[in-house]
């Protein structure tokens, strides 16, 4: 059983500094441009999975949420998805070529929003899908959901094309914040729908929650969790919101004034941790958490679970492969992404071989230890120094003596323990998991000097 977090105020004022979330090593911010689609078929015949993870990229939405910072289209013309149906269909055909050999355990759509898709052009979606690629029969089959535009029979349509579990975007139930960021919506609705997911049978119901929006208090967000939990959601996401009104241009749209302090955002997040711990809620790491029962938290417990740009998952051993504009692949020793806008999306699907690919990094030896490591950390909150010695032939010590150094005042703070055998986080240090991982990052220095990460707490 992983231990319950340590609050320790003094330490979170020393160490509340900003940091990678780590979903993959490297980040993201390490892709170059000049990889194309013969990078993805090296990166291929460099794997030994033969098991695939799909992820989905939709990025439309018929309204604008003033915090969001992700890769979106506002629209309310369901022509374009039509549009962008027929480009990711090229897309699509390209690509499951090159997988053949693999089968997929699990698909993923995120945006944007989804289910901004009609039920006929989800319906096409899938079937494009299950045409070109190989499914297992009990395929692990998610979908993002705003609860506020989700069509009637929606749900019941996901269900019949395979969906078995679904993520309600929530962020917040108080009515003043709500409108704060743009996005009004009924506690009423959003609990008919869960209770509609749950007699249809998805196997698992997830929320995504934000801390830190415009006009939250300690004492509205605590409300809203308390909402929540009387949900009873399988899995829970409460994010810390980064305020970048000088990268995304929506977020202008909020005022700083009406923003919390830093010490109110802490203090919501450490009620979050209270209530949810209390209803029984295992603590999976930053800012999850699952129900005890959940495969998520019985994986962290048998020591099984993994992390990659889908976030925490039990499919650690699955090659991924992102479909649409700005998905991300990790395949083999590579990483690589698709063209990030729409027009240049199409513009590369068009162009002959079908692959949007634009950016990418293939991943050293070095690389591939530190990423083992990190996961290791971040997943399991210890790392047994043994494994990775045998795996890849080093002398830890040695080999991470400058990361030893940088951990020692982290040692000295009680946060992290280490010995002969292994690297333990301490419950004082597991709210700082990403800085102990920092100091694995090669990369980091130069990164930082970019300051675009959002704080660790």
């Amino acid at each position: 059983m992983i231990n319950l977090p340590k609050w320790d105020q003094s330490l979170i004022n020393k160490y509340n500094v900003s940091g990678p979330r780590y979903t993959s090593y490297p980040t993201a911010l390490s892709l170059q441009h000049g990889y194309q689609q013969n990078s993805l078929i090296d990166a291929i015949e460099s794997s030994s999975s033969n098991s695939l993870s799909l992820y989905i990229h939709i990025p439309f939405c018929s309204q604008l949420c003033y915090y969001c910072g992700c890769n979106k289209v506002i629209t309310r013309h369901q022509s374009k998805a039509d549009l962008y149906l027929d480009n990711l269909a090229i897309e699509i055909a390209a690509q499951a070529g090159h997988f053949k050999h693999y089968q997929v355990a699990q698909l993923h759509l995120g945006g944007g929003t989804p289910t901004f898709l009609t039920a006929s052009q989800m319906a096409r979606l899938v079937g494009l899908l299950e045409q070109h690629f190989n499914f297992t029969h009990d395929a692990e089959r998610g979908i993002e959901i705003d609860p506020r535009s989700l069509a009637d029979g929606m749900l019941n349509h996901l269900h019949f094309l395979g969906f078995n579990r679904v993520s309600f975007g929530i962020q917040d139930f108080n009515d003043d914040v709500q409108l704060a960021v743009n996005r009004p919506q009924s506690v009423d609705d959003v609990k008919a729908l869960i209770g509609q997911a749950r007699a249809l049978g998805f196997k698992s119901i997830n929320a995504d929650m934000i801390y830190g929006l415009p006009l939250q208090t300690p004492a509205s967000f605590k409300e809203t969790i308390t909402q929540l939990i009387e949900l009873s959601p399988d899995r829970v996401s409460v994010f810390n919101y980064a305020h970048l009104p000088e990268r995304f241009a929506a977020q202008r749209k909020i005022k700083d004034a009406d923003l919390p302090s830093a010490h109110d955002k802490l203090t919501m997040f450490k009620n979050t941790l209270e209530q949810m711990t209390d209803a029984g809620y295992q603590f999976i790491g930053m800012d999850h958490f699952a129900k005890k029962d959940n495969e998520l938290a019985i994986a962290q417990n048998q020591g099984q679970l993994h992390r990659n740009f889908q976030g925490y998952t039990t499919h650690g051993q699955c090659d991924l492969l992102g479909l649409g504009v700005s998905s991300i692949s990790q395949i083999g020793n590579a990483i690589l992404q698709n063209q990030k806008e729409l027009k240049h999306y199409y513009q590369a699907v068009q162009q002959g071989d079908g692959s949007a690919i634009c950016k990418g990094v293939q991943l050293t030896t070095d690389d591939a230890l530190r990423a083992a490591v990190i996961k290791q950390l971040i997943c399991q909150f210890e790392l047994d120094i043994a494994s990775i010695e045998q795996q890849f032939a080093i002398e830890f010590n040695d080999y991470f003596n400058e990361a030893l150094a940088a951990l020692e005042p982290l040692i000295a703070d009680g946060l992290v323990y280490v010995s002969k055998e292994k690297i333990t986080v301490t419950a004082r240090g597991n709210l700082f998991i990403r800085i102990i991982c920092m100091c694995f990052d090669k990369y980091l220095q130069q990164q930082i000097k970019n300051s675009r990460f959002s704080r660790v707490i």
